[in-house]
């Protein structure tokens, strides 16, 4: 098992949710880092049954004078559960920590997310700093970070394929969030070749034969699933006229990789050009989150097409970071950068690119992307 960056939830005594996606690790990394806690799995058919019908029912589960974690994993198979853990924390003072893949029932179904008695954290898929030795970067990009693509005994092709039925049966299905999966899967597909760029939804509805209205449902449907982003254009004191629309990123890049065709007509450079954009965002928001930082992210494009890849603003200050595929750099790599530094001159600016010495333009700093793969926490953390 790889060491994990997230620390902070078990610090304290605290009750906290922990989302992410399925497959990232949270139940592995709660059964190793919290042994002897009292686990309630609701993916048990018996067990879901059973607090399905009465909630109260957790209450005669639990010993009396529990210090130990009670782990509710997959809580928002219940909602109602939670009403019922808001109130043995007020009445016993129990410390609960509460796992899911979705956050969409919670919120649809209006319930409490226990009133500020509980932290919120999220688990990511591993980082190039948690796999250690084993990162290999172009094994990333073809397989993405998911912890069991790395364990030796597992086919990666067929994990992924199998990862995203499991999603459009159990999550998708199950919980009845769309009553046609043909469709829904349809979209996964169309909406790959969407993949780091910027989202025109009507053109997927004409791909994928359906209305509009749907698809923008659809894109809700995969953000509350955790299974993907859309990174908003940053606008915040813009000296020129930017695009209003934003880009869509699927949360791992082999999820990307296993939804996105290739033919015979298909260029593999259109695939892997948005697949390293993808793991370096993936890594930025996980060291993020692990360290909170409490950057938001955005991309910044102009109408007069100057673009850089991911803008990062919060507390710590202004980032910019670009990310090419090319050993070499010339000044075309620099152009849109140095755009950006022209209308934000505080702003620190990165070029994550595929050579193997560091460089420097100016106050552009160029970076390999395994070794700034590594040096995310410093980078972001900067002075």
């Amino acid at each position: 098992m790889y060491p994990r960056l997230l620390q902070k939830p078990l610090q304290g005594n605290h009750s906290f949710f922990l989302f992410g996606p399925r497959g990232t690790g949270k139940t592995l990394w709660l059964r190793s880092r919290v042994p002897t806690g009292l686990y309630f799995d609701l993916l048990n058919q018996e067990l879901f049954f059973d607090l399905l019908k009465n909630t109260h029912r957790l209450e005669e589960m639990i010993p009396k004078g529990c210090k130990e974690w009670i782990i509710i994993d997959e809580v928002q198979k219940i909602p109602d559960l939670l009403n019922e853990v808001h109130r043995l924390i007020e009445k016993n003072r129990y410390k609960f920590i509460l796992t899911g893949s979705s956050a969409r029932t919670l919120k649809r179904k209006g319930v409490n997310l226990l009133a500020g008695r509980a932290l919120y954290y999220k688990m990511f898929p591993l980082t190039a700093i948690e796999l250690g030795s084993d990162f290999k970067i172009e094994k990333s990009l073809k397989y993405g970070q998911l912890p069991t693509i790395h364990a030796q005994d597992v086919k990666p092709e067929d994990y992924l394929h199998s990862y995203i039925y499991i999603y459009l049966r159990e999550e998708v299905m199950q919980e009845g969030l769309t009553r046609n999966a043909g469709a829904f899967a349809r979209f996964l597909q169309v909406a790959s070749f969407s993949q780091g760029s910027i989202l025109n939804i009507t053109e997927i509805a004409r791909e994928v034969s359906i209305e509009r209205k749907t698809v923008e449902d659809y894109f809700q449907i995969t953000e509350d699933l955790l299974l993907a982003c859309r990174i908003p254009p940053f606008t915040k004191r813009a000296k020129r006229k930017t695009v209003s629309h934003p880009k869509f990123y699927y949360f791992d890049v082999g999820v990307y990789r296993a939804l996105r065709p290739m033919g015979p007509f298909d260029v593999p450079e259109e695939a892997e050009g948005p697949a390293l954009e993808s793991l370096v965002l993936q890594e930025l928001q996980a060291i993020n989150s692990y360290f909170a930082y409490g950057y938001d992210f955005y991309f910044w494009r102009t109408v007069d097409k100057h673009e850089v890849d991911f803008i990062l603003y919060g507390p710590k200050g202004l980032i910019g970071i670009e990310v090419k595929r090319s050993k070499k750099i010339d000044a075309a790599d620099l152009k849109s950068l140095k755009a950006f530094q022209s209308d934000y001159p505080s702003a620190t600016l990165y070029l994550f690119y595929g050579g193997s010495q560091r460089l420097y333009f100016d106050r552009i700093e160029a970076i390999p992307i395994t070794e700034a793969l590594q040096l995310l926490p410093k980078l972001l953390e900067k002075k």
